[in-house]
């Protein structure tokens, strides 16, 4: 499995004004004529040939397009890819030093490459869904606090 996703990357660069335009605009034709099945056929106009195309292809294709349409640069990660901890620490924006402690006290696994620490990139996503969760819970806490203590919010 592959993951779009905004990534600091500086081979990376940002699509001009014309192409954010023009993704803009494919990205919403795309997702209304994306179907419900398992494949998707398009046809490129200057070629004569159809191609069949997972649908979780396209519906990546359409994330990919609407951060071009941002202004976003875009990387493509597979699941399986090894990041340094500066490119872990670019994903989940926080300082490098902030990053090797949360693997020096054992949140998140990390192997070794010679005497530099690699994460896979599958295990990133887990720890930032988790990450996220536990922050959604308690911000719903500190909400029905201040709901109970009539504090206005």
């Amino acid at each position: 499995m592959v993951q779009a996703f905004k990534f600091s990357d500086q081979t990376t660069s940002p699509p001009s004004r014309e192409d954010m335009q023009v993704a803009a605009e494919s990205s919403r034709l795309l997702a209304a004529l994306i179907g419900r099945g398992e494949t998707a056929r398009i046809r490129i106009v200057d070629g004569d040939e159809e191609i069949t195309v997972p649908v979780s292809a396209m519906k990546m294709l359409v994330d990919i397009l609407a951060y071009m349409a941002e202004g976003e640069a875009v990387t493509l990660i597979p699941q399986h890819a090894e990041l340094t901890t500066q490119q872990a620490a670019d994903f989940l924006n926080v300082s490098r030093p902030f990053f090797v402690k949360l693997l020096e006290e054992g949140k998140l696994a990390f192997h070794k490459v010679g005497s530099h620490r690699r994460v896979y990139f599958r295990d990133l996503v887990v720890y930032r869904e988790q990450s996220m969760d536990q922050r959604r819970k308690k911000l719903d806490e500190l909400t029905a606090q201040s709901q109970e203590l009539k504090m206005g919010y």
